[in-house]
């Protein structure tokens, strides 16, 4: 491929997609030059915002253009898998924003779709690309805390709701996929329980638990009714503890050399520790930005996206073995329905 700047059209012109089209325009090596959408009123935002892009309501135009090289997918998710599908099969590289597809079958087609066309197929999890979340990989990768023993994390506020999907589908994939990133584990068995307070059917508080082979546990409460935004998660390990805090401008990881060293029921001896609190440097970049690079650095080279399409099934398996768990009253049910139940 040559060095020259690799053409990228943005499907979808709604609450994200703006975001891509900027950074896309701020990313070394990419050129964004097309937005498609249905809706004329969103295409006329972004003319005004994006005058030089070109745009249209007909997404099949661009797949026909052979000067765009790729193309980032934000539309809904019932769209994904037919719109992946003909993206690979008009010869670009896709970008597809979270999750992956709505179900594990239209996630191994999309999957199948991009081997054929020998393109490469990145899934939009924008948090493993957060300054932040990676510094609390390299951490966990050194054995800075120890064995992983869970992992307890909050994602709520009041909103945004959704008409299409339950907040398990609109917030789980940044929870879920954060967590198998950083574990670099799949799953053993879900556990899942919600309650549809506003809108019939469609689950604004979900209690999500993910059970691993190590014997690691994660725990997500998510939703879209609560007085504050909270975006936390902590991990504990057998040696100290971190504190990942998304919603802090400064300090978003806190390292606490914190545990149990000894207990002692006999002579009712408890032995706690309480040491320092370190916070590393983090890179300030925006994660999508450094996303973008990412993709445009993959296709070049022909590396292996970190957000791959093998993480985004995975996380897909993930959610839709928590629907399975949620419509069983929270049942627990195996990652994989072939396995044998945990």
């Amino acid at each position: 491929m040559t060095e020259s700047n690799l053409r990228v059209a943005v499907l979808g012109a709604g609450y994200w997609g703006p975001n891509l089209v900027r950074n896309l325009s701020e990313a070394p090596g990419a050129e964004p030059v097309a937005v498609a959408d249905l809706s004329p009123e969103r295409l006329e935002a972004i003319r005004k915002r994006f005058p030089a892009l070109k745009t249209t309501t007909d997404h099949r135009a661009l797949f026909a253009d052979r000067a765009i090289d790729a193309v980032c997918i934000a539309t809904p998710v019932g769209t994904h898998r037919t719109l992946a599908e003909e993206a690979f099969a008009a010869g670009k590289h896709v970008f597809v924003e979270k999750p992956l597809a709505p179900n594990v079958a239209d996630a191994e087609a999309i999957l199948r779709a991009s081997e054929k066309a020998g393109r490469t197929l990145m899934v939009g999890h924008t948090f493993v690309y957060n300054p932040a979340v990676v510094a609390v990989k390299e951490i966990l990768a050194k054995g800075g805390i120890g064995r992983v023993q869970y992992i307890d994390s909050q994602r709520v506020n009041l909103g945004l709701h959704q008409f299409d999907i339950n907040v398990l589908w609109d917030l789980g994939p940044h929870d879920v996929s954060i967590t198998l990133y950083w574990l670099d584990e799949e799953p053993a068995w879900i556990q899942a329980t919600g309650a549809c307070f506003v809108q019939p059917e469609i689950e604004d508080v979900v209690f999500l638990m993910i059970g691993f082979p190590s014997g690691a546990i994660a725990h997500a409460h998510l939703s879209w009714l609560a007085p504050s935004k909270l975006r936390t998660m902590t991990v504990i390990g057998s040696g100290k503890m971190i504190v990942y805090d998304d919603v802090q401008t400064v300090e978003k990881v806190k390292l606490y050399d914190q545990g149990v060293d000894k207990l002692s029921g006999e002579e009712l001896r408890r032995s706690y520790r309480a040491g320092d609190i370190h916070s590393p440097r983090v890179d300030v970049t925006e994660a999508l930005q450094l996303e973008m690079r990412h993709f445009i650095e993959c296709i070049r080279d022909g590396k292996k996206p970190r957000s791959d399409g093998e993480a985004g099934l995975r996380v897909v398996r993930v959610l839709e073995a928590g629907m399975r768990s949620l419509r069983s009253g929270g049942a627990r049910v195996a990652y994989r329905p072939e396995a044998v139940r945990a």
